[in-house]
């Protein structure tokens, strides 16, 4: 197989004098040496590239943590969810795969509509009037989601809790190094934000509904706190529980934000995901990213387009009240596809069967000595903390000779800490996960190997 070169030895030259660099090694010097390939794949010259791909196959194999020879068990904002072949068979057909930006809606009817669908069905989950035609995770979701709700407040300060996943906040402090937002964390207690400990007028108030931690919040309390400041309440919702619980716009929640990924697209090694948004009419001006509406063609015909902002916003940036531009169509449609297939009742008994499974598994943990839940007897949903006698890292790779992915260390997690876990605690906690794919067999079996990686 020929060598490719996509850039030429000058194009490097010139890459390494921008960056101050003196080689390509430096470039990679962040990768620890362990990791580093040394002695080049030993692969002859002149393979076809069937070959070669089934040799570089066999080199992920070797993988011990390939989630296709591993019993999921992780979550944190990415699940192992079952997607029926419907899903992958009609999301896969070329006119939605190589449909691009639909500009020109007379030649793009079938990807507007199948868009317009997904609307309809993440804002009945939201409980709001209007969604987006989505961005590209839950991360960005946040920062559009607070950028909109502080210019609607004319208020940069933002009250966000602890509960809200630790990525989305590290994201939404990068933003707001630029932004001027003056981002300040509202730490839990027993699994609900204590906003009594903090002081001074919020413009947005942020939580999350569940919390990444599996517990429930106080989204009601929450927007009476807003109400009283006159801020605007974000909240963070998980799509699969958003089927069990109230829905956070019937509570008052001026934008809802939530990760699309459990709707149909694979945990596919942290990407592309899927960002999911839904605001009031009254802030439907300041809305991120597109909008697909119905609307009656010159035959009278329904047909569907883009609506209620022009391109224009996204090249005027002076004027703009978002940069995006584009968001994750096909991903959305898959999402669409998904929640079709399952429907109301399908979509309940997804959360139903996931919670109790990861409730099941938490109670059983607990009864290994030395192992504890992170939040005593708090009800969780998705996501469970238990609190483990060693590290939660060392524990997951021990797991994962046994045959599972055990979960996510929340050290890993929040990068050290987290002023809602007692900073005691923060190394030996392990967030785990069952969705409705685990079997009674498969938990019993994790729980057997957690007991004897403890010992």
């Amino acid at each position: 197989m020929a060598d490719y070169m996509p850039h030429t030895p000058e194009e490097i030259a010139e890459m390494l004098e921008f960056l101050g660099m003196d080689s390509i090694d430096q470039l990679f010097q962040a990768i620890p040496q362990a990791l580093q390939l040394s002695g080049g794949l030993n692969l002859p010259a002149g393979k076809t590239e069937p070959d070669v791909r089934a040799d570089f196959l066999d080199f992920a194999a070797k993988n011990s943590g390939a989630a296709s020879r591993l019993v999921c068990f992780a979550g944190a904002g990415s699940y192992d969810h079952e997607i029926p072949p419907v899903v992958k068979a009609l999301g896969s057909r070329s006119e939605f795969v190589t449909a691009y930006t639909p500009y020109q809606p007379e030649v793009a009817q079938g990807v507007l509509q199948a868009v317009f669908e997904f609307q309809t069905m993440v804002a009945r989950l939201a409980g709001l009037p209007i969604a987006n035609a989505s961005l590209y995770d839950g991360a960005a979701s946040l920062v559009e989601a607070v950028n909109l709700a502080a210019a609607s407040a004319k208020n940069p300060v933002v009250w966000i809790s602890s509960g809200v996943h630790p990525h989305w906040r590290q994201v939404l402090a990068t933003f707001a190094e630029g932004t001027g937002h003056q981002v300040h964390e509202v730490p839990l207690i027993n699994g609900k934000a204590n906003f009594e400990s903090m002081a001074g007028t919020p413009g947005v108030v942020v939580i999350a509904n569940p919390t990444y931690l599996g517990t429930l919040d106080n989204v009601a309390g929450a927007k009476a706190l807003a109400v009283t400041h006159g801020a605007k309440l974000v909240v963070a919702a998980d799509p699969i529980t958003a089927s069990l619980l109230k829905s956070p716009g019937s509570q008052g929640a001026d934008v809802v934000i939530g990760e699309g990924q459990a709707l149909g697209t694979p945990l596919s090694f942290g990407g592309p995901y899927l960002g999911l948004f839904a605001c009031t009419d009254a802030e439907l001006r300041r809305l991120p990213g597109r909008l697909v509406g119905e609307t009656l063609d010159v035959d009278g015909t329904r047909a569907y387009v883009t609506t209620l902002r022009a391109r224009e916003q996204d090249i005027r940036r002076e004027k703009a009240t978002s940069n995006v531009c584009s968001n994750q169509t096909l991903m959305a449609v898959w999402a669409a596809i998904q929640l079709g297939w399952l429907g109301t009742q399908g979509i309940r008994e997804v959360a139903i069967r996931s919670i109790q499974a990861t409730r099941y598994l938490r109670d059983e943990l607990v009864k290994i000595d030395g192992v504890s839940a992170l939040t005593g007897d708090t009800h969780v949903t998705r996501d469970a903390g238990i609190v483990l006698p060693i590290e939660a890292s060392v524990a997951i790779e021990r797991l994962a000779d046994e045959g599972f992915l055990a979960g996510v260390s929340v050290a890993a997690l929040t990068a050290g800490g987290d002023s809602s876990i007692d900073a005691g605690l923060v190394d030996n906690t392990l967030l785990v996960a069952a969705t409705e794919k685990r079997t009674r067999v498969e938990i019993d079996a994790l729980v057997a190997a957690v007991g004897k990686v403890v010992r």
